[in-house]
């Protein structure tokens, strides 16, 4: 795949704790440079990407419930809502991976379901963070993120114990079909990583090291 098609793929992604606003800024310059997806930002940040990226094609993306998914649904829904209404056309969710763990699926479906309706339209990623589960576990909850309405089942959060793997990418994608996206996100820093993921049936890729994947 050239750089070009490969940035389509692409959410650039910046949710360290100390970034800056000058670097969510050269964040969606390098965005709209480079005609990524999307920019991912934690939801502080929602309001100045999206006019950063007005007109661009670019879509602002915010991460709710980050990074552990621990939360409650009420505060989950509140935090998308509000990044919605602060400009973000994509939400990535992060699952509560102890009430699945725990095998409380209802818990689980009713959570994702409470950020989608919460999102007004907005795409809504759930992120199941792979490395935490069996790989029935990841089958379930591809399947709840489904029934509860999320548009893509997303690998990692890239803040736990390991990233996006072939194996998980392809699991999940056996798992959702056609049906849903599938986001491989965490450890992608290489052009051939990002083909590696694609070829196992990856949508999107979350990456921050975006610029060097697609530079000639």
């Amino acid at each position: 795949m050239n750089p070009g098609e490969i940035a389509k793929y692409i959410d650039h992604t910046l949710l360290r704790p100390d970034a800056t606003e000058e670097a969510v800024l050269r964040l969606c310059a390098e965005a709209r440079e480079f005609g990524f997806a999307s920019v991912c930002v934690n939801g502080g940040f929602a309001e100045v990407a999206s006019r950063a990226l007005k007109g661009s094609g670019v879509r602002t993306c915010v991460v709710v419930g980050f990074p552990l998914g621990a939360g409650t649904s009420a505060a989950k829904a509140f935090e998308a809502a509000d990044a919605v209404s602060r400009g973000a056309e994509e939400i990535d969710m992060v699952i509560s991976i102890g009430r699945l763990r725990s095998g409380d699926a209802s818990a689980v479906r009713d959570d994702i379901r409470a950020v989608v309706k919460a999102s007004e339209g907005a795409l809504v990623k759930a992120i199941i963070e792979t490395c935490l589960l069996t790989d029935e576990q990841k089958e379930l909850a591809c399947r709840l993120a489904e029934e509860a309405g999320a548009r893509f089942v997303k690998t990692s959060t890239g803040f736990s114990t390991a990233g996006a793997t072939e194996q998980d990418v392809a699991l999940m994608r056996r798992v959702v079909g056609d049906r849903l996206g599938v986001k491989a996100s965490g450890g992608i820093r290489t052009r051939e990583d990002a083909e590696r993921m694609i070829a196992a049936g990856a949508s999107r890729i979350g990456a921050s090291a975006s610029v060097a994947i697609c530079s000639r």
